[in-house]
């Protein structure tokens, strides 16, 4: 009844933000996903001493998302934006699958490009399906745990805690799937080299979850008192 009451005196402006503010952070973590996916482990990088596959580097984005999310709208709105992005998987594969058995019309000369990547990216999505349903809900549920465990209190423990466990629930499954339909060349053709690649990209993932939390704590701090809460 208060949260009717309050929607009531809210302004038509207030609402809109926080509408445009949820279509933005969805776009921002649908966005991160899909080029996640689409670059995946086509190629491997450097970066501080780690070395990581390339589409590692937008999948911290997607659970500082996430996390603001949960902590500005709540675990349904949360947990219904993993849904559509589980989903947003298959619609891109289907659209590369169809651009894969269409001929080619020897316009580009892009051909092997094309297929190299989605040759890549078809197992690897499928990796990366798995990885994402299971990792993205263990961070929405482990945000609302620790939430509610706290009562409402230590943003930085809630926000560190489910990033850091969804991105180690994430890494182990995707890099594993891809290990074992044989997406990787090179040197990571051992069961040690796995490990050691796992090793090092949540090493990366851990720290990046670190790094974010001032922009968690800004984004709720600049953002909280605008969002007003939904009618019950």
């Amino acid at each position: 009844m208060k949260h009717q009451q309050f929607l009531q005196i809210t302004t038509g402006k207030d609402l809109n933000f926080k509408e445009n503010l949820f279509l933005f952070l969805s776009g921002i973590f649908l966005t991160s996903m899909i080029m996640g996916n689409i670059i995946g482990i086509t190629k491997f990088v450097e970066v501080f001493g780690l070395t990581i596959p390339i589409g590692t580097l937008a999948f911290p984005i997607t659970f500082l998302a996430t996390d603001l999310i949960c902590e500005l709208y709540g675990e349904k709105r949360a947990q219904k934006l993993v849904i559509v992005g589980f989903f947003m998987n298959f619609f891109m594969l289907a659209v590369m699958s169809l651009g894969n058995y269409l001929d080619d019309a020897g316009v580009s000369g892009g051909t092997m490009i094309y297929d190299e990547v989605y040759g890549f990216m078809r197992a690897g999505v499928i990796a990366s399906v798995i990885a994402y349903a299971v990792a993205q809900t263990v961070d929405v549920k482990m945000f609302h745990f620790w939430k509610r465990l706290t009562n409402g209190k230590h943003l930085w423990l809630r926000n560190n805690l489910s990033t850091i466990c969804s991105q180690l629930v994430d890494t182990i499954a995707i890099l594993s799937i891809n290990y074992m339909v044989g997406n990787f060349k090179g040197d990571i053709n051992s069961v040690g080299a796995l490990v050691s690649l796992i090793i090092s990209m949540y090493t990366f993932k851990f720290f990046s979850a670190l790094f974010d939390t001032p922009l968690f704590y800004l984004g709720v701090r600049l953002l909280k008192d605008k969002i007003p809460p939904d009618a019950e």
